[in-house]
């Protein structure tokens, strides 16, 4: 028996729209133009969103000072984090993600690069 896919129907859609930003932008752009296409995208179709949330971390019950910042939050429970590097970039944002998950208390993040000749995104599950 297969195990079920962690928000299956969900990441299908995110990774369709960030396609969709791809076909019409393709890469080279900064990473803000497309965040700010893929917010039109979300916005157009009534997906549920927050762009640039914060994220507190706690520390024995007390909020520290220092506060994240994840690109986008996604139905409420997928993190996010949009790049436009070369070779590498996801890999070097896999911790990044991880602590956005642990100060949010999320199960599943995505990160998606624009940088490179084809879209990658990668999903991570804690």
């Amino acid at each position: 028996m297969m195990s079920e896919i962690l928000f299956r129907e969900e990441v299908y859609c995110i990774a369709g729209y960030c396609m969709e930003v791809w076909k019409h932008l393709g890469y080279g752009f900064s990473e803000v133009v497309y965040k700010d296409a893929m917010e039109l995208e979300f916005m157009d179709n009534e997906i549920p969103y927050l762009r640039e949330d914060e994220l507190i971390v706690n520390y024995k019950g007390r909020k520290l000072r220092h506060k994240f910042r994840a690109d986008f939050i996604m139905y409420g429970k997928i993190i996010v984090e949009v790049k436009s590097g070369g070779p590498g970039t996801i890999e070097e944002t896999f911790e990044q993600i991880l602590n956005y998950l642990k100060a949010a208390g999320f199960r599943l993040g995505l990160i998606v690069n624009f940088g490179k000749k084809r879209l990658e995104y990668k999903r991570i599950i804690v």
